[in-house]
Parts: C-alpha cells; structure tokens; sequence
C-alpha cells in the first residue's frame, strides 16, 4: 500500500487531513514545523491515535512518519 493510500483510509475513517493531523500533533506537543518535539516517544504518539481515532498500529505509525516530516 502506497503512503498516499494510507493517508487516504485515514481521511475516510477520521475525517481528518493531513494539515489537520499536522495541527493535531503540534497542538498536543507531539511536533514542532521540523519534525518531533525533543523527548517524544513514537510509541506516546501511537497510543494516542489508536485512543483518540481509533487507528491501527500501520496507520498511526504514517501519521508519526508525516508528523516526524518524512513525508509530505
């Protein structure tokens, strides 16, 4: 599955967009406009979207990898 394919199921199982995850993660101190914020464990960031979005482990691990900027 493409990247692009994930971020796709995500939007039509959260409603969410990319833009709108960016903003997620700063908004709960997860990320900074570079990348991480200092000291942030991936697995604090996982935790969280499969609590608040219900994602599985695949598909919060491609926001992780949006929020971290390895993606566009």
């Amino acid at each position: 599955m493409s990247f692009q394919a994930y971020l796709d199921n995500i939007r039509i199982k959260t409603g969410r967009s990319p833009d709108q995850f960016r903003k997620w993660g700063k908004d709960k101190g997860f990320s900074t406009a570079t990348g991480l914020a200092d000291g942030v464990k991936v697995g604090v960031i996982v935790a969280a979207l499969k609590d608040e979005f219900g994602l599985r482990h695949g598909h919060a691990m491609a926001i992780v990898a949006l929020l971290k900027g390895k993606k566009k």
